[in-house]
């Protein structure tokens, strides 16, 4: 086996009803006065909000609820509420809500520790995240994985430049999962979600160093989990059978156990990201429509690893391994479409987004300033690349 440094530090409660104990388990912590953030405003309709205000008034809890976090959140926003909050003496982050509530939590949490640094600061990485308040979530769509890991995403609207940064310091200390708060979601945001989660683990398992056995198998079953249970979550919005363990596979794909021992490889993710800036793409979608362009791109340079792949996960029986890893690679594509995905760029977004190749290779690259990928590292031609074959 390969060494790693593995930390895991979020208490999970995980069950039906669980969201109504919210107020004790933050009071463990030492929350005494609390920011909430949700989204556009689904948990009041449903009355989670609710529940989550009574519980943390039955422990004498102060708080104050912020909403209208956005799919694809903002840096703006998040600066807002830090600014808004900075001399309330907060001293703890409830998330209520998908990835992007927990995303924005998270640097919301940074950035009251630290007013005094810019939010886009940290996420450029210009200044490093060393101190945070406590954050926990309660959850309500199963796709980011952000309620266990240790990665935050934000969108600065004004430059149109997303960023991901990665640290355990912002891992949160809670999350709260019951998959009945997840009936009831349109299935174009269930397909996005089982997208997003297969892609944690597909993005960590092509790794040029990948040798880890155990890390492998858990990988590999975790992805057919991931696809049976995502059917069936689409299949039956309100099966809690298939809910909960497409709920429990997003944590595990994203909170760093299907990657131990390999070099992070996320080029799917980090060329999907300039989708989601410049056409605000919903993050699954703009994964489907990259994927596999990216896999047929790179394949040739470790054929029995996608082999492999084919096989453990899809079943393909190919005993050639290239005609195998093709195999593998249109399935994985047929899968995206079963569930309403797209699988190309002009899918996802039309015919416009031809003339927009160098400029998300431009967003990409940072500008020509970076690579990225490690099974095969790419340059901003190489990217202009993928983005083409994508089409």
């Amino acid at each position: 086996m390969n060494g790693f440094s593995y930390w895991c530090s979020t208490k999970v409660l995980f069950g039906e009803g669980t969201a109504s104990r919210v107020g004790s388990e933050v009071k463990a912590f030492g929350g005494k006065n609390v920011l909430v953030l949700y989204g556009q405003g689904s948990v009041i309709k449903s009355g989670l909000l609710d529940t989550v205000m009574q519980s943390l008034n039955a422990e004498g809890i102060r708080y104050e609820c912020v909403g209208g976090i956005q799919p694809n959140p903002l840096s703006e926003f998040a600066q807002q509420v830090v600014d808004d909050f900075k001399d309330l003496n907060i001293d703890f982050v409830l998330a209520v809500g998908g990835g992007s509530v927990i995303d924005t939590a998270k640097t919301v949490a940074l950035g009251l520790k630290t007013p005094d640094t810019p939010l886009w600061d940290i996420m450029c990485g210009k200044v490093v995240a060393k101190d945070t308040l406590p954050v926990g979530s309660i959850l309500t769509i199963a796709a980011a994985g952000s309620e266990t890991s240790n990665a935050t995403v934000l969108t600065n609207k004004g430059l149109g430049h997303k960023r991901v940064i990665r640290s355990e310091v912002i891992q949160p200390v809670l999350a709260i999962m019951d998959p009945e708060l997840t009936y009831g979601l349109p299935s174009y945001q269930i397909a996005c979600g089982a997208t997003d989660i297969l892609m944690h683990t597909l993005d960590r398992y092509f790794a040029p160093d990948a040798d880890n056995a155990v890390t492998d198998e858990l990988s590999e079953a975790l992805m057919r989990m991931i696809v049976k249970y995502g059917r069936e979550s689409m299949e039956n919005p309100n099966d809690y059978k298939a809910r909960s363990e497409l709920m429990w596979a997003g944590s595990l794909s994203h909170n760093g156990l299907t990657g131990l021992g390999q070099t992070l490889e996320f080029s799917v993710h980090q060329l999907a990201l300039p989708m989601s800036a410049k056409y605000d793409t919903a993050h699954g979608a703009s994964l489907a429509a990259i994927w596999p362009a990216w896999a047929r791109y790179v394949c040739s340079i470790n054929v029995p690893r996608f082999a492999r792949y084919a096989r453990e996960v899809w079943g393909v029986t190919e005993r050639d391994d290239e005609a195998a890893a093709k195999s593998g690679i249109a399935e994985t594509e047929a899968f995206f479409r079963s569930i309403g995905m797209p699988v190309t760029m002009t899918e996802a977004e039309g015919e416009s987004v031809k003339n927009d190749i160098d400029a998300l290779a431009e967003l990409c690259s940072f500008n020509r300033s970076r690579t990225i990928g490690a099974i095969k590292v790419l340059d901003f031609e190489e990217m202009k690349s993928v983005y083409s074959s994508a089409l």
